[in-house]
């Protein structure tokens, strides 16, 4: 079954713009959304500034997606905590949050079946969380979120 996976750790803020995260934090980040920086129609205008740390390296499990994000993070866990805090205070809603966004059934993603799955080539569709993701969780107050879709097209054989 092909997958298409990757993680990320985003700040979200209505007044706060991502370069001035990035200056808080010292951190700059992979990607970022500015507030109503996008044409209405017919796509979306974001409502958010976003400050995002992404992994979107093929061919790893979502636990080392995770990993390469919190590798980068956990030397600023205090300031990104310190940051949340004040960003939860400001306005509604978690600023923090991981993202795991899975689409299957992607026919541009990597082929991968159970049966794959050896040191060479892990298992995609199995992931966890270890205390060491909790602990940077519970610190900086971030929720987890995880999307999953799957792209099979409706007339596709079963």
């Amino acid at each position: 079954m092909p997958v298409n996976q990757y993680a990320y750790f985003a700040l979200s803020s209505r007044s706060t713009s991502a370069a001035e995260m990035a200056t808080i934090l010292g951190l700059e980040p992979d990607e970022t959304t500015v507030r109503g920086s996008r044409i209405a129609e017919p796509n979306a205008v974001p409502v958010l500034h976003r400050w995002k740390i992404v992994c979107r390296e093929p061919g790893l499990c979502v636990d080392e997606q995770i990993a390469r994000v919190l590798a980068r993070l956990a030397p600023h866990t205090a300031a990104i905590a310190a940051l949340a805090t004040r960003l939860d205070n400001e306005e509604p809603g978690p600023a923090a949050v991981l993202e795991v966004v899975r689409y299957f059934n992607d026919r541009e993603a990597e082929q991968h079946r159970r049966s794959d799955a050896t040191a060479d080539a892990p298992n995609l569709f199995g992931w966890h969380l270890d205390r060491e993701v909790l602990d940077f969780l519970q610190a900086t107050g971030a929720v987890l979120d995880v999307d999953e879709y799957d792209l099979t097209s409706g007339d596709a054989e079963a």
